[in-house]
């Protein structure tokens, strides 16, 4: 039975109500007010102390020295891991099975472990030396003054990234169909042409993501380096609070840097994952505050394209 003209007029839209919504919204907000109200009141925390210290010199080094690390560890990381992933996908058994060995072997010593046995390198080899069949030794140095803190700490980020890397770098490359190499093939395109200008640009769309998160965790790794003295962030705060005894609030500076740092890093993340992602997200590209307002959710355009 249709309505009749005047009961069509009193007919209204009516929207639905998520009550459950705004509830868990609400005790949510209620839990967070609870948090920030104690942290900020209890004296315990001796904020004072903690801006005192953040800019001191020693930490400031300190952050210099992680940044140091994280940049050299990921640059060289992932140069390696991409050579380790064209190793894995090529056709030759002898490079396959050597890239699978290093992945396995580095992806499953834990970092702090492949730290000590670098750190400890000379316990094994206590001189590195080169030398040519008739010529004899042409080059000896002993491991302890080649093999630093520092050198030692690099060699073992680096190492421990490349593994990771290899596997992200083979995943980015195998996401793109074999109907667009195809196409390059038919155009006429070189091996070394057809990685650079097909494979890379549409490989870097699935490899960023997680390639942003690994860079993040590594920046965080580098705090293992305090355990063999090299002056960290956080070895910088622990040489603090040995003297002083704020111990908490020397761990709270750590905690701020390295919050700030890995901020620091989702923003760029977020802009190179945006440039590498025109021409295929549809609708108008978001702003860094919107993103920062959903979370860095992906949006409904970006959730149809990743999932075809």
């Amino acid at each position: 039975m249709n309505p009749t003209p005047d009961q069509t007029d009193e007919l209204r839209i009516v929207g639905k109500r998520y009550y459950g919504r705004w509830l868990s919204a609400l005790l949510v907000l209620l839990c967070v007010v609870a948090m920030a109200h104690s942290m900020i009141n209890n004296p315990r925390f001796e904020w004072g102390v903690i801006a005192d210290n953040f800019t001191e010199a020693s930490i400031l080094q300190g952050v210099l020295m992680t940044l140091q690390l994280t940049a050299i560890s990921v640059v060289l990381g992932f140069a390696f891991g991409t050579v380790l992933a064209l190793m894995r996908l090529s056709s030759n058994p002898v490079l396959v099975a050597v890239s699978w060995a290093y992945t396995w072997f580095f992806r499953g010593v834990p970092m702090l472990v492949q730290l000590f046995l670098w750190y400890n390198i000379a316990a094994l080899y206590p001189t590195l030396s080169l030398s040519l069949p008739g010529a004899g030794e042409i080059w000896s140095v002993q491991s302890n003054a080649l093999v630093s803190p520092f050198s030692a700490a690099v060699i073992a980020l680096v190492m421990h990234q490349s593994a990771y890397a290899a596997e992200i770098v083979r995943a980015g490359i195998q996401s793109v169909g074999n109907g667009q190499l195809e196409a390059a093939r038919a155009l006429g395109y070189r091996p070394a042409q057809i990685f650079r200008f097909t494979i890379l640009p549409q490989a870097m769309r699935a490899i960023l993501p997680p390639a942003g998160n690994e860079v993040i965790g590594q920046l965080k790794t580098t705090a293992v380096v305090s355990v063999i003295s090299l002056q960290d962030v956080l070895f910088s705060a622990q040489i603090i609070y040995q003297r002083t005894y704020e111990v908490i609030p020397l761990l709270l500076v750590a905690t701020l840097w390295y919050l700030l740092m890995t901020s620091v890093l989702s923003v760029g993340q977020y802009y190179i994952e945006r440039y590498f992602s025109r021409g295929v997200s549809r609708g108008p590209q978001r702003t860094l505050l919107r993103a920062l307002f959903n979370g860095f959710a992906p949006t409904r355009s970006e959730r149809s394209i990743t999932h075809g």
